[in-house]
């Protein structure tokens, strides 16, 4: 029996197949268009697993395609308590729920800083109990070169490394949008150090986080972590999420 995991975010759809040792098969990207090109190119099988973030149409058209594919449809959705992991929000279903499994994924019994990079830039704390502290969010560096290319198009949407003091214009967005991160991150593992006593980790569940590695990894005692988002919300199923269901589109 085949099980999909689906993970729908507001730019693109993560999907791979859960293998019967618990690890992930290859991982596909399709970006969701004003079309349905997306759409026709979903996998089928026999279980599929939707963790969304994404606006009500996209989660209709995405489980409204999945249905003839798949015999059972489970959403996840945010919990106040699951497993180790205790979540700060009054309203859990306030709390998006790529946070809500990238942080259960990082319960191990040590105090960490989990970091995601979508759309958003994501930070949410985690003690070493499982006590979620709270969190942040901010625009991404992608976000951030998009909202300048918008009201200044002469400034290139992409393009450019990062350096320290850059010597050109893409350079130098690189170099601002992705400093601003970086040092989000780094105030905020001084933030957690105070609060707690102590934090020597900092979990990216992106690609795009690994550049952070290499300022955070120049803070004393900070160890960083690039992990596969996707691998880390499937730990999940040790936790037997109660609040996986069948779902219909609407």
């Amino acid at each position: 029996m085949s099980t999909w995991l689906f993970d729908l975010g507001n730019t693109r759809l993560k999907c791979a197949p859960l293998r019967a040792d618990g690890r992930l098969g290859a991982v596909r990207a399709l970006v969701h268009d004003e079309g349905e090109a997306w759409l026709q190119a979903l996998p089928s099988g026999a279980v599929a697993c939707i963790a969304s973030v994404a606006s009500e149409a996209r989660r209709v058209a995405l489980l409204e395609a999945l249905l003839p594919r798949f015999a059972r449809i489970h959403l996840v959705a945010t919990e106040a308590a699951l497993g180790p992991l205790r979540i700060a929000y009054p309203a859990p279903q306030r709390l998006g729920v790529d946070r809500f499994l990238a942080m259960l994924g990082q319960c191990d019994g040590q105090a960490v800083l989990v970091v995601g990079v979508g759309t958003a830039l994501t930070l949410d704390l985690v003690d070493a109990a499982g006590r979620h502290r709270g969190g942040r969010i901010a625009p991404s560096p992608q976000l951030m070169r998009q909202a300048l290319h918008a009201r200044a198009a002469q400034l290139p949407e992409r393009g450019g490394a990062y350096a320290e003091f850059a010597d050109d214009t893409a350079a130098a967005l690189a170099s601002g949008c992705e400093g601003a991160a970086l040092a989000l991150i780094e105030r905020s593992l001084h933030a957690a150090r105070d609060l707690l006593g102590g934090c020597r980790r900092c979990a990216c569940t992106a690609a795009v986080a690994r550049r952070c590695a290499r300022s955070c990894r120049r803070m004393p005692g900070c160890r960083m972590r690039c992990c596969r988002g996707w691998r880390a919300g499937t730990r999940c199923g040790s936790h037997k999420l109660r609040r996986c269901r069948c779902a219909p589109p609407s």
